[in-house]
């Protein structure tokens, strides 16, 4: 069973509500959040960083949701990928939400990944025919 449906209440011109949404995020907080985080330098860094920051549950999440978008993006099926990484259909329907109506920040990672020629794998128990 293949769910790609997007209601069309999340099209990508809806100028307004992305516009609230972008001023409820950027603050100076959050600013100094970024900051913080693009002066780490290695995983490693990461590692000690996010677990002081974020509780595992949340890192895990995070996680979680990048994997779906990757799976996403590789066209596995909803099943699938829940099957692969534990999300809910609410989850994945989110991300694939974020994929096509969002800011495109996952495509960016993405492309900058393929750019440095990292290639990162679904999980050993992602079938990508489901």
């Amino acid at each position: 069973m293949n769910y790609y449906c997007i209601t069309p209440l999340h099209r990508k011109n809806n100028l307004t509500a992305r516009y609230h949404m972008n001023q409820k995020l950027h603050k100076q907080e959050v600013d100094h959040l970024f900051e913080a985080i693009l002066t780490l330098k290695n995983k490693e860094e990461c590692y000690k960083f996010f677990e002081d920051v974020c509780t595992v549950k949340e890192i895990l999440a995070i996680a979680q949701r990048y994997e779906v978008a990757l799976l996403l993006t590789r066209k596995m099926t909803y099943l699938g990928i829940a099957k692969a990484t534990g999300a809910s259909t609410a989850t994945i329907s989110r991300v694939n939400r974020s994929l096509t109506y969002g800011e495109d920040g996952y495509e960016l990672v993405f492309g900058r990944l393929a750019e440095q020629g990292i290639e990162q794998k679904p999980a050993e128990n992602a079938d990508p025919k489901e």
